[in-house]
Order: C-alpha cells, then structure tokens, then sequence
C-alpha cells in the first residue's frame, strides 16, 4: 500500500447534515475543488463508517486491516481521506468531481436504525442523491460509484429512480443475498458471511439482524427476497464490473445486474485480477471517468459494450477486447463422463456410474484440447446422483486446467491465488431415488493451448483447502453427513457443457 496526503487544493466538509423524511439526519464528508464552483457529484453510501480512514503513526500508515490480512495482486495506492472500498477523492476532485462519502442511517455518524439490504435504506439513498441534487456545490448531476457493499446499495437505489441520479458504476456487487452468498445452490456459507455480519452488528445500529435471520432461515422466502433490487426497474446508464475471481462473492450477481437491467447504455467491464488492486488501477480508472464524463458531464467518451479480458493464468491475460454482448456468442461442446475419469464426445453406457465418499474424495474427468481454445461464459454440469443414505447431498463442482500436467492457478475471492476457473455448488434433497442435478458454474474466461487438459472435480465437500495461509480462507461452505455419492453415467445422464468462443467473430481491441 501507497498512502498519500489529500492534497491542499481540495477542500473537505465533515459530517455535513442530509435530513430524511422522518426526522432523522445522514452525515456525510463532502470533498470539493478549492476553487468553488458546481460540480457533477460522486456519491457512495455504506455501512463501514466515512471516518475509518488510513492514519499515519510514527511507524507509518495504520489502514484497513483488510488489505494487511488478504493478498493484494498489485501495489495499491490511495490517499488518507479513501474509506473502505470507496472512491478516492485525491484522484476524482481534480478532475471535475464532487465526492460525497455517506454514512447509511444507523452506521458511523448517521443518526438512527438502519436496516441493511431493504427497501428503506434504498429511499435514504434516494432522498440523500436529491439533497446533493440540490446543493450550490453540485450541478444537479448525481452519478454512484464503489465497490462491493457501496455497488450493492446503487441497485435498490437506482430502481427508486431518483431524478438527480445520472449514472451508477456498482464494481462488483452481488444482486441476490441468498443465491450469491448465503445459500449458493442452497449450500449455507458458514465463512466470511458470519465474519461480514460479526463486523457489520459491532460496528452499526441496524435491524433485523441478518445473521440471525440467515441462520432462521435455511429456504428462500419471502423475507429474502425482499432484498433482492428490482433490476428491470434501473433505466440511468450502467457501468458494472463482473469479476471472474470473485465467485464466492460477487461475481455472479455482477453478470446479473448486466443482462436484467432496463438501461439502454450499460456497459460490462471484466477481469480476473485482485478485486482491489484493480478498482484503484489506472485502467479501470480510465473507464470509470470515460463513462462519468460521458453521463455527468456531456463529453464525448466511448466505452465498448463489453470489456472482456481472457485470461491464460492467474499471472498472464492472453487477450483484451470488446465484446457485443454478455455472453458473447459460442458453440456449445457437451461432453459426457466416463466411467474411467474421461470425459468424451459420447454417451457413456447404459448402467454405468461412478461413486465417492462424500466427506473423503471427488470424482475427477478429464479431456484433452487438440487445438487452442477459448472458453467463455457459463459452464453447465448436468448429472443425475443417488445417495447411498436417505440425507441430503451438497455437491460442489469445479473445472480447472492443466498444463504440462500441472495445476494452472487463477485468482479468487478474498485474495486466494491457487483458484479454479469456475466452481458451483447445489444442495440435493434427500431422496430414496435418482435425482436429476444442473449446476451452472460461475462466470469465466479462460485460454486454453493444444495440448492443454480442462479437468472436471465432483465432490461433497468444499474442493478448496481453507488454511488461512495459503487457502481460500475465510470461504467456508458447510457439507452435508457422511453418504457415498452415485453418478449415474450412461444414455447421456452426466454431461458437461463448456461454451466455445472463437476470437476472430469480434476482434476489436479495447
């Protein structure tokens, strides 16, 4: 981490007062050109408190201990007034911008209960975007923008439609609590879900308490789907970033909010690097000042559609262009399970299976690429399994590549290094007889060269280590008691289809 002074020439308001419709006051810091003047603003609204800020000491700069604990891809530099996750004001005030850091009723100097997630803390955003809407020092543009927490209050807000509101840029942001986080494929998320709402209770006023409610409520109801954003609801103008190394996350809800949104101008930017080190790069940080340039302040800026970055390795990018749409167009290839480990282009047959102990080993496929390839989108497995106790199965699976016989790391959620390219997880009911299973894999986009191997793991328990060294700690799914897992192989009961995209139909360089 690189910390640096605000500089002179910006000025900064502290917890200046926004009132709410019932009486209650938001505080938020304010950072302004010295020079005066109405600007277009940039609001980010968050629960982790505006004042949490890095501090210098006599050793050096005390900063969130996020970016100490978990490992950075890339040497992140900041200013002293960058809260968690938010937008620098160092960097967006020169060039044009108004930045206001907002505390969510109930959290840092905001008055209140709060209540994360809901439709009550979209109208405080809303009511906060027409008071900054309003301002002397604003020009009457509001445009959102942060990552995580702060991309995920942008979608309720924006489906609110404030008048003032011109744009969002939610970077990484998942859409749906129990589909996303919580409950993947109905598999609880026993890791960083109970860490985020530890920290979250201590540190806000807010009501209901969501780990509570998470724990109460195992079945997705109505409770949890009113907090997922009406997406179809959002018509301003949309820059969101899907990650791929996100998928314990974000990345998921990421793609959603691209293709369920009504904004007629929404672009998709992707990678696969480190969450941070990326948002504070000056490549995504071109393109987030192109598209609020454009919406804000009138300038002829483009962006493609889809930035879409393939990627070889965790440590080589094969390729950067622009993409039409997300996904962008492919020739499905479905390959089948074999009873031997392979995978192939037909059928296995009839009455063949494989079996493993769900609390010990995965069962593993694997296919050989004779030409280069490029696969990206979503990868769908299709099986049919049976129990060997009458208990419920969760199954996760993944995909990973393989290269002169060795394993080819990606990046993952949380700093993990060692990733596969897509993963999924789907929760089984129990059942005397065979259940048929689709699980659709995270997002990806990947390069493979002839010769490399694609391999497909099936297991009943989380496939990736959790040490906190050099595992994908705090990730954390809970399995299901001890069974043996049949696959059911034969008449094209087990397949595996990867989406094929060949690079010359769109070729554009970004």
């Amino acid at each position: 981490m690189t910390v640096t002074p605000l500089d002179a020439d910006i000025r900064k308001l502290e917890d200046v007062e926004i009132p709410m419709r019932d009486g209650v006051v938001l505080r938020a810091n304010v950072y302004l050109p010295s020079r005066g003047g109405s600007h277009p603003a940039i609001l980010c609204a968050h629960p982790y408190g505006k004042d949490a800020l890095p501090r210098r000491t006599r050793t050096g700069w005390r900063i969130n201990p996020q970016f100490r604990m978990l490992r950075q891809t890339a040497r992140i530099r900041i200013s002293d007034e960058t809260s968690w996750e938010a937008p620098d004001p160092a960097w967006w005030v020169p060039r044009g911008f108004a930045v206001v850091n907002l505390d969510l009723r109930g959290a840092g100097r905001s008055d209140g209960v709060g209540s994360l997630l809901s439709d009550a803390e979209a109208d405080d955003i809303h009511e906060a975007i027409e008071w900054i809407g309003s301002q002397p020092w604003c020009d009457g543009g509001v445009a959102m923008l942060g990552v995580s927490y702060l991309a995920i209050s942008q979608y309720k807000a924006a489906a609110t439609r404030p008048p003032h509101l011109r744009a969002i840029v939610p970077w990484e942001g998942f859409t749906d609590p129990y589909r996303d986080l919580f409950y993947p494929g109905g598999v609880r998320e026993i890791g960083f879900s109970r860490l985020w709402t530890t920290l979250v209770r201590r540190a806000t006023r807010t009501v209901p308490d969501i780990a509570v409610e998470t724990a109460s409520r195992p079945m997705e109801d109505a409770w949890w789907q009113s907090l997922v954003p009406q997406l179809a609801r959002i018509e301003v103008p949309m820059l969101v970033c899907g990650s791929f190394s996100d998928a314990n996350l974000h990345s998921r809800g990421s793609f959603r909010a691209f293709t369920d949104v009504s904004s007629p101008e929404r672009h998709l930017y992707t990678h696969r690097g480190g969450k941070w080190a990326t948002f504070y790069g000056d490549e995504a940080k071109a393109s987030q000042l192109a598209f609020l340039e454009r919406h804000l302040k009138g300038l002829p800026r483009e962006l493609p559609r889809v930035r879409l970055e393939v990627r070889e390795s965790r440590d080589a990018v094969h390729e950067v262009r622009a993409a039409d749409q997300w996904p962008p167009a492919s020739d499905p290839l479905t390959l089948h399970l074999q009873a031997g480990g392979a995978l192939a282009g037909a059928p296995a047959g009839a009455g063949s299976a494989v079996s493993f102990p769900t609390r010990r080993r995965a069962a593993t496929f694997s296919w050989t690429f004779e030409d280069d390839i490029e696969i990206t989108g979503d990868i769908r497995l299709r099986l049919r399994v049976t129990s060997s106790r009458r208990v419920p199965l969760s199954l996760f699976a993944a995909v990973s590549k393989w290269s002169g016989g060795r394993f080819v790391p990606f990046e993952g959620s949380y700093g993990f290094g060692r990733d596969f390219i897509a993963t999924g997880t789907m929760r089984v009911p129990a059942a005397a007889e065979p259940r048929d299973v689709e699980i659709e894999l995270s997002p990806s986009s990947t390069f493979f060269r002839a010769g490399d191997q694609l391999r497909l793991h099936i297991g009943g328990r989380q496939l990736s280590p959790r040490n906190p060294l050099w595992g994908s700690f705090p990730a954390l799914y809970r399995s299901d008691p001890r069974a043996v897992c049949e696959i059911h192989l034969g008449d094209g009961q087990a397949t595996l289809e990867l989406p094929l995209v060949h690079a010359e139909r769109d070729v554009r360089a970004v």
